[in-house]
């Protein structure tokens, strides 16, 4: 077992399966791109172990509070990490997150999105540590995301030669 798949076991957590497209959307763009040792991770949405999006859904700071922002951001590192897996095959290949754009479906005068971001980069600090996983970061609010996600986050790495 890889150290980053132990480090996910040992925290209770498992990657979700390929994302399930909602009927009648087409996505035509790559998840990850792989340009010799860097990587461009697309904008991913809390996703559950269904494959599906998972909630709950809509603006943090009205419906929903930093606390379940948290937590969403949280399950779209999963998101993230499960696609990178796919197009990558081993996640100790990652020599260091570089950067991260976090972005928050945010009600009117909301201002805590770097609180709902640090879910996101907590996960990915516990996973690879501080020499790893220390990353360059946005954490912005959003008048709407979207099916109304709460978190949507993007991202940048680059791979062990």
């Amino acid at each position: 077992m890889s150290e980053i798949d132990a480090r996910l076991a040992t925290l209770g957590l498992t990657l979700p399966p390929p994302f399930t497209i909602p009927a009648g959307l087409s996505l035509p763009f790559e998840f990850v791109q792989v340009i010799g040792t860097r990587v461009l991770i697309s904008g991913h949405g809390p996703q559950g172990g269904d494959g599906l999006m998972a909630g709950p859904f809509g603006k943090v700071g009205a419906e929903l509070s930093v606390t379940e922002g948290y937590q969403a951001a949280r399950l779209v590192a999963l998101s993230m990490l499960a696609s990178l897996k796919r197009t990558i095959g081993e996640l100790d290949r990652v020599d260091r997150w570089h950067r991260v754009f976090g972005m928050v479906n945010s009600a009117p005068g909301f201002t805590q999105q770097p609180q709902v971001i640090n879910g996101f980069s907590d996960l990915i600090l516990e996973l690879y540590g501080p020499a790893r996983g220390a990353h360059t970061r946005s954490a912005v609010g959003m008048a709407e995301l979207p099916f109304n996600i709460p978190v949507e986050i993007e991202g940048e790495l680059s791979l062990r030669p």
